[in-house]
């Protein structure tokens, strides 16, 4: 079995010859923490799927039992216009498989994600993410990627707060929505589907987030957790809820891109 996941290797990449100091223990506490026999176990499993199935196989793979409300809301694949979907992000792995895997099925895989440097190297991933620079750091090729994907003839799927969300004063949340999915909607004239998904992760993953923060730490460490929560949520019921879309004409002057955002993410959590 070819392994997709190495953590050896991946602190290589990272260290070079000082990944050999990097204490036994603290290696195979990180394989446990990312499952990494787990998920190599179901990628080559899935080795030959691509796409909208692989998406589907994830769902299926980790029992996500979904009750979609607002169906009609999504539009007609036939009528001629590019979508952009936004979402909030509670979970951070699975919330973005399960939208995936409905709107590539709904669109015939006619649709692009931007995603994060852990998701990107995943194979079956690859025909629904945008292409990155390979050269630059992921900061500086992202407005490329945005670009790249609004100038396509494929819906958009955003996640607008960027990191999933975190608990403030007892509330699980998104932190402030980027103001990016307005610009380009008006500029590409794409109306915008909102889409609420309910989920949460564990306790000890928003601890672990907001001790990070307080801390001012560079390195988001509570990503490392994320393949662990998605394992705890396996089995679990989820609402996704589909709102009416908002056309780009809404977004006019009489507010700022960044309040539009605000604005968007306010009408998410009332789905």
């Amino acid at each position: 079995m070819q392994k997709t996941i190495d953590i050896n290797k991946i602190l290589h990449s990272k260290m070079g010859d000082k990944a050999r100091h990097v204490p036994r223990f603290l290696v195979n506490w990180l394989k446990k923490t990312v499952h990494e026999d787990e998920v190599n176990e179901f990628l080559w499993r899935t080795r030959d799927e691509e796409g909208v199935v692989w998406l589907e196989s994830c769902v299926k793979y980790l029992e996500m039992n979904i009750e979609l409300v607002g169906k009609e809301n999504l539009p007609d694949p036939n009528d001629g216009k590019l979508y952009t979907f936004v979402s909030n992000h509670p979970l951070g792995g699975a919330d973005g498989v399960a939208l995936g895997a409905i709107i590539g099925r709904h669109y015939d895989g006619k649709f692009k994600y931007l995603v994060n440097d852990l998701l990107m190297n995943l194979p079956g991933l690859a025909p629904v993410c945008i292409p990155i620079n390979k050269t630059g750091k992921q900061g500086r090729s992202f407005p490329q990627m945005v670009e790249t994907g609004f100038a396509s003839d494929n819906h958009m799927l955003m996640f607008p707060a960027g990191l999933c969300s975190r608990k403030q004063d007892g509330v699980i949340r998104d932190l402030e929505w980027t103001k990016t999915f307005v610009k380009k909607s008006v500029q590409t004239q794409r109306d915008v589907v909102p889409i609420h998904f309910s989920g949460q992760n564990s306790d000890k993953f928003y601890r672990i987030a907001n001790i990070c923060k307080a801390l001012n730490l560079k390195f988001n460490v509570a990503m490392l957790f994320l393949v662990d929560e998605m394992y705890k949520n396996v089995g679990k019921d989820f609402r996704i809820a589909i709102g009416k879309p908002i056309p780009w004409q809404t977004f006019d002057k009489s507010k700022s891109a960044k309040e539009w955002a605000q604005y968007v993410k306010e009408e998410v959590y009332k789905l």
